[in-house]
C-alpha cells in the first residue's frame, strides 16, 4: 500500500539565521534554514501556514531551547499554530492528551539529539501507532532532522565512530520508527566523514539502501518511494545490491572489512531517486549565458 503521507528527512545543521550558535554554545544541529527546508515542510503540509504543527523534542538534551528556536524559525514563515511536545518517557508516549494532539496534527517534526531515545521511548507506544497509521492513511507531513531523520527508517544506526566504522562490529544497528523500509539513514554525513558507517551497513545487509544526508540537506519522500533531494548540500546513496564480495563473515570482531563493487550515487537539490526502480534522475539546470 502506498502511503498517503509525506516524509522529509534532514541531515541536521539547517541554518536558521535566528541566532549565532557559537554565542550560546548550542550543538550544530540547532541551525535552521527558514526560507529553504522549513519552508518546504510548510508548503507540503495540508493547510500550508494554517496547518497544525507539533514539534517533538524528545531526542534533545536541551528540549526547551530547541523548542524555542523552532517557534522562532516557523514564526518567520507565519506558522503560528505550533505546539512543542517534550515527551520524556514511555508513559508520556501513551498519554491520551498527547496522543490526541498527534491525531490532530498536520505536521509532526522530530528534532535532533539521540536517535536511541526516540526508538526506545516511542517504539510500540500509542503515539507510535498513531504516527504509522496517519502516515499510511492521511496527507500528514512527518519530518525529522539529525536524530529525527536517522530514526525514521525501519533499520537505524545508533552508534559507531567514523574512523573505525569499517572494523567488524563497530557500527551498531537497531530498529527505528519504521516510516520507510528498505533504507538506512545517516546524518551530518559529509561533514563528519560517515561514509564508512553506510558502507558497513550496506555490506551487512546489501538489500538495504544506505542514505547519507549532508547538513542543511534532506530528502523529500512522497508516494513511499520517490526521493527528491532538497537543501544546499549533498545526499549520498550507497547501494549494495550489486556487491560482488565481502569478508565480513570471515574476519574476527574488530578486524577490517573488505567490500567489492559497492555502488555510490551523489544527489543534489532537485535530483530524484526512484526507490522502487532504483533509478536516479539528475537535474540539469540551464546555465545563463554571460554574453
Amino acid at each position: 500500500m502506498t502511503p498517503k503521507g509525506k516524509l522529509i528527512i534532514i541531515g541536521g545543521a539547517i541554518n536558521t539565521g535566528s541566532f549565532a550558535e557559537t554565542q550560546f554554545g548550542l550543538p550544530e544541529n540547532m541551525n535552521f534554514f527558514e526560507r529553504g527546508i522549513l519552508k518546504r515542510i510548510t508548503t507540503e503540509s495540508a493547510k500550508n501556514t494554517e496547518s497544525r504543527f507539533e514539534i517533538i523534542t524528545t531526542a534533545s538534551l536541551m528540549p526547551e531551547r530547541v523548542g524555542e528556536e523552532y517557534v522562532k524559525a516557523f514564526a518567520q514563515l507565519e506558522v503560528l499554530n505550533l505546539g512543542i511536545l517534550n515527551i520524556t518517557n514511555r508513559e508520556d508516549a501513551n498519554d491520551a492528551e498527547y496522543a490526541a494532539r498527534i491525531r490532530a496534527a498536520d505536521v509532526i517534526m522530530f528534532t535532533g539529539g539521540d536517535q536511541l531515545r526516540l526508538s526506545s521511548i516511542f517504539g510500540g507506544t500509542e503515539i507510535h501507532r498513531i504516527l504509522l497509521e496517519k502516515y499510511m492513511h492521511e496527507p500528514v507531513v512527518i519530518a525529522g532532522t539529525s536524530a529525527g531523520a536517522a530514526a525514521s527508517s525501519k533499520n537505524m544506526i545508533y552508534q559507531g565512530s567514523s574512523k573505525d566504522a569499517l572494523l567488524k562490529g563497530e557500527v551498531k544497528i537497531t530498529g527505528g520508527l519504521g516510516f520507510i523500509d528498505g533504507v538506512i539513514v545517516d546524518t551530518h554525513f559529509v561533514q563528519r566523514g560517515r561514509i564508512g558507517r553506510l558502507l558497513y551497513a550496506a555490506a551487512s545487509n546489501p538489500g538495504i539502501m544506505g542514505i547519507g544526508l549532508g547538513e542543511d540537506t534532506g530528502l523529500y519522500i512522497s508516494e513511499g518511494n520517490r526521493m527528491e533531494a532538497i537543501g544546499s548540500g549533498m545526499v549520498i546513496l550507497v547501494d549494495g545490491r550489486h556487491m560482488a564480495d565481502t569478508n565480513l563473515t570471515d574476519v574476527e570482531m574488530g578486524q577490517p572489512v573488505s567490500i567489492k563493487n559497492m555502488v555510490v550515487h551523489v544527489m543534489c537539490d532537485g535530483d530524484v531517486y526512484d526507490l522502487s526502480k532504483h533509478q536516479l534522475s539528475i537535474l540539469h539546470p540551464k546555465v545563463l549565458s554571460l554574453e
